[in-house]
């Protein structure tokens, strides 16, 4: 009996052991995929910093409370490696209430109207379907930080006046 106990342990233990080595691996495989959207934790009424270095090829989403309007930044890595930036909303879509971006792979889709939208072309495009681009003179850009202003935040509040409701 004893040692039947013994091998029900091993097996247990084994089972863990396989179980736990799916939870680590599954975030990378997520991540390299585009599945997990990356956001970091709010920020209200003050400047935007991103620090460049948590910028990779997956989107990283900024939350943004600006005189009690939620905004969201996104800043990604394209495949050129230069940093885009532009405001997580859709500049056709946006008074839908569901006009953001969430990443699929490799591309940016609309949540409202399906538009599927490439890394190589935030900050790029403006106008039409696609995320509203943030320019490089609107904002600070040095060797480690992208600063957005709170003054330049505060002229978007209109955007993201229905922004995520239905």
């Amino acid at each position: 009996m004893h040692g039947r106990f013994k091998e029900h342990r091993v097996l247990a233990l084994a089972a863990i052991m396989f179980v736990m080595g799916i939870a680590i691996a599954l975030p990378p495989i997520f991540a390299q995929s585009g599945q997990l959207n990356v956001v970091k934790p709010p920020i209200a009424d003050r400047d935007l910093i991103i620090r460049i270095s948590d910028v990779t090829e997956n989107a990283v989403f900024y939350p943004v409370d600006i005189e009690g309007t939620r905004l969201e930044i996104l800043a990604v890595k394209a495949p050129d490696g230069t940093i885009r930036t532009a405001f997580n909303t859709c500049q056709v879509c946006y008074g839908s209430g569901r006009g953001f971006y969430k990443q699929q792979g490799t591309v940016l889709v609309c949540q409202n109207c399906g538009n599927r939208f490439r890394m190589s072309q935030v900050e790029v495009s403006s106008g039409g379907c696609n995320p509203v681009p943030i320019f490089k003179d609107s904002k600070t850009v040095t060797g480690t930080t992208i600063t957005i202003s709170k003054e330049f935040l505060k002229r978007a509040k209109a955007i993201f006046a229905r922004w995520r409701r239905s």
